[in-house]
């Protein structure tokens, strides 16, 4: 099959990999980044909000579908406008999108569905946030209602704090927000379940674990993702099959439900509470730093797979039963604030590296690898333990002998 991407981080790249396994299928990626071509990936000079350009391409080179990694072309409708030109993709309409693009939307259909989370608030006026936070207890999470590129959720110790972060949402409109939610900050082990979506049929991942925050131990601010680990082991099978039960299905019924014809990828972020299980927030795509861990566990053929939802007939989905998957990210100094671009190695040297790589902000100039972002790439790896699979990784990344990078030491730590 020939078969497009969407995007242009690791992410797609790790998507990208995975439909290569196939060797009878011949991928694109738009725009891709210069070190998804060392993994052999054809990239194309089409960024991701060019939907026009998108489906010229599509038509023309006979493209049997594409797929969408990122949540802005999707939350600005990519999926309606490829089928209006009757050209198959992955992905939820623009409709099925607002779970990512709206998190009072997506509050509303929890609520509906009666599936727990944080009680929350939302507010449009700076003035009636500020008189809340009079009344609320802190720790509080503040969260703009809208994409923020996995930016613009906050956690505030204290009114001053979040005082702050309401202005510079409601006041100086930072991610162009207009409206907020303030919920409650909850508290225990968080963990990450996406599903591949078909309408009522959904089909569950293996769990894993994000690490957002910057510094090792979880401090410091949050970031797209320092790093992912699955299976996710001090999470028990009793509990992935309770979010299964009381998040995942009756989620994907209600949007049902609402007349929203869902098809893509369903991600559900979670939280561990002396309560029980409560769900952080949704996505309407794969997530990242996630994706990369574990699609390596998928034994089908997920070009087949996708095939065959995006033609709503029902898959069976074969998973990598044993070991483990890890991946770390280099991220540039200063990230996520700030951060300092400068010389990675030469691209011999990455291709050279005796684990997998996938790529994100990162251009090439004679035969040099240039930091071009935040996150950069991430090495990964499957072990039989962590322990085992953090060496490989910490060693390889340690001879890569990068001044301007940084990463957290202690990926997995989690998952013991």
């Amino acid at each position: 099959m020939k078969i497009l991407v969407v995007g242009s981080g690791a992410r797609e790249d790790a998507i990208c990999q995975s439909l290569l396994k196939n060797p009878n299928n011949v991928v694109f990626c738009a725009p891709g980044n210069d070190g998804m071509k060392l993994n052999g990936i054809k990239t194309i000079s089409i960024d991701e909000d060019e939907f026009d350009h998108l489906a010229s391409f599509a038509e023309t080179n006979a493209i049997d579908y594409t797929i969408v990694g990122p949540e802005e072309p999707l939350v600005n409708g990519i999926g309606d406008f490829f089928k209006r030109k009757k050209l198959p993709i992955f992905g939820p309409i623009k409709e099925g999108a607002q779970i990512e693009g709206s998190k009072v939307f997506t509050k509303k259909i929890m609520r509906s569905a009666h599936i727990p989370t944080a009680n929350y608030q939302k507010f449009t006026k700076l003035e009636q946030a500020e008189k809340y936070l009079e009344k609320v207890d802190f720790p509080i999470v503040i969260k703009a209602d809208g994409l923020a590129a996995g930016k613009g959720v906050y956690i505030s110790p204290d009114r001053t704090d979040a005082l702050m972060k309401v202005k510079s949402l409601l006041e100086n409109h930072k991610f162009n927000t207009k409206k907020i939610i303030i919920e409650e900050y909850l508290e225990g082990e968080e963990f990450s379940l996406m599903a591949f979506v078909d309408h009522k049929r959904f089909y569950p991942m293996p769990l894993a674990q994000d690490y957002k925050k910057i510094f090792d131990g979880d401090e410091g601010l949050n970031t797209g993702g320092m790093g992912a680990v699955c299976p996710v082991e001090n999470i028990s099978l009793e509990i992935e099959e309770k979010a299964i039960e009381t998040v995942l299905e009756p989620f994907v019924k209600e949007i049902h439900h609402q007349g929203i014809k869902y098809t893509g990828i369903l991600y559900a972020g979670l939280i561990l509470t002396k309560k029980g299980i409560k769900v952080i927030e949704f996505n309407a795509r794969f997530g990242d730093p996630e994706t990369e861990v574990v699609l390596p566990r998928l034994k089908s053929d997920l070009s087949e797979v996708l095939w065959s939802m995006i033609n709503h007939k029902k898959v069976n989905l074969k998973w990598q039963k044993t070991g483990l998957n890890l991946g770390v990210f280099a991220v540039s100094q200063g990230y996520p604030v700030k951060s300092i671009f400068g010389e990675l190695g030469s691209s011999d040297e990455f291709k050279n590296c005796p684990l997998s790589i996938n790529y994100a902000g990162v251009r090439k100039e004679n035969h040099q690898l240039i930091s071009n972002g935040g996150r950069l790439y991430l090495m990964k790896t499957k072990a039989k333990s962590l322990a085992e699979a953090q060496q490989q990784i910490y060693f390889n990344l340690d001879k890569m002998k990068q001044d301007n990078i940084f990463y957290r030491r202690d990926i997995g730590k989690n998952s013991i």
